[in-house]
């Protein structure tokens, strides 16, 4: 089975589509001169500051015994392998040998480096695929490069198949029933229909009898280096100033069982208004925001690894279903390509 290739392409949805950059940890996460050790699609990295304070990611592997980079230090920009103190410079090559100048080892590049880069708080790693091996520049949502735009990083960790994330995002409906309770989702109907608009990097899922009333619509980027999602959140008026309340979402694959989900939350003020809007934020909005992420992640972390297998869908889960395509069709696309490289080289 594991031969077939539409098997391995579930396999790859589940562990993460390559040739994407994705959110890893909060910038504040590696602080200077220390390494910080993550975990994204199976594989463990670490991530540390060079004297100039720019990220450096290698796979988290000592090539001369195997023990932890991450358990490690930083020197000059270099990190060093705290067993015997081997030490590497960001593009994965040996530049140091202390216990024996001059070894064979000095000058090789064993571990595998990963193109890194930081934007609104949070530290993206690009994972390369066979046909997109160069990383190209880390695309951002318009909001992350707007200074009209302010925003709060929320990160959380899911013991669930980051799929359930996604789908979980672009199922609108779902905020009228899980969100009910809460301090902005508690309006709308509870009846509707859903349809989706192309957009010319994704789509975007709507309901369709109401405007401003609940978590109503949500944009899926999918066709960009880094995909993410986009909604609005209606914002009663002791919300504080500012329109909508904006939602970006990255999910990222820790490993099959776990991911992690990023989630800036954004209003669109300037001047003192926005300072008024961040002091209302911290001290009043903020836990109950936990409070509607909580609900999600309490729902998908206790649905079965084999729920997809035994769903009735139906209309309402159009935006799931659209989704769940794209994703496989970039996977199929990405099996087909190794195994042609793979004839190639036999041949």
């Amino acid at each position: 089975m594991r031969d077939n290739p539409e098997f391995r392409a579930e396999e790859r949805v589940n562990q993460g589509l390559l040739g994407q950059w994705y959110a890893v940890c909060k910038s504040v996460q590696v602080r200077d001169g220390e390494p910080h050790a993550v975990k994204a699609l199976g594989r463990d990295l670490v991530l540390w500051r060079d004297e100039a304070g720019k990220l450096q990611c290698l796979e988290d592997y000592c090539p001369h015994r195997g023990a932890l980079l991450s358990r490690g230090e930083v020197h000059d920009g270099f990190i060093a392998c705290r067993y015997h103190g081997v030490t590497l410079d960001g593009s994965g090559k040996v530049v140091r040998v202390p216990a024996m100048p001059e070894c064979a080892l000095e000058g090789r590049r064993p571990v595998t480096a990963y193109a890194v880069d930081e934007s609104r708080d949070a530290v993206f790693v690009y994972f390369p695929s066979l046909d997109k091996p160069d990383a190209p520049p880390l695309p951002l949502p318009a909001e992350f490069t707007s200074d009209e735009w302010t925003s709060f990083l929320c990160v959380s960790p899911w013991a669930c198949n980051y799929r359930y994330a996604i789908d979980n995002l672009a199922d609108p409906m779902h905020g009228s029933y899980l969100h009910s309770d809460s301090f902005t989702l508690a309006y709308g109907a509870k009846q509707d229909l859903m349809r989706i608009d192309p957009t010319q990097d994704g789509f975007i899922v709507t309901r369709t009898a109401q405007v401003g009333e609940n978590f109503d619509w949500t944009e899926m980027v999918t066709e960009t280096a880094a995909p993410y999602c986009r909604l609005d959140i209606p914002y009663p008026p002791k919300g504080g100033p500012g329109g909508p309340f904006r939602i970006i979402g990255f999910t990222t694959p820790v490993d099959e069982h776990n991911c992690i989900v990023f989630f800036w939350r954004m209003r669109k003020v300037s001047g003192t208004a926005r300072e008024a809007w961040r002091f209302l934020y911290r001290t009043y909005l903020d836990e109950r925001h936990w409070h509607v992420l909580e609900q999600d992640r309490e729902m998908l972390v206790n649905m079965p690894d084999d729920a997809r297998k035994r769903e009735m869908l139906y209309q309402h889960d159009i935006g799931v279903t659209r989704i769940r395509r794209i994703m496989l069709n970039k996977a199929k696309a990405q099996v087909a390509t190794e195994d042609a490289a793979q004839t190639r080289s036999a041949g």
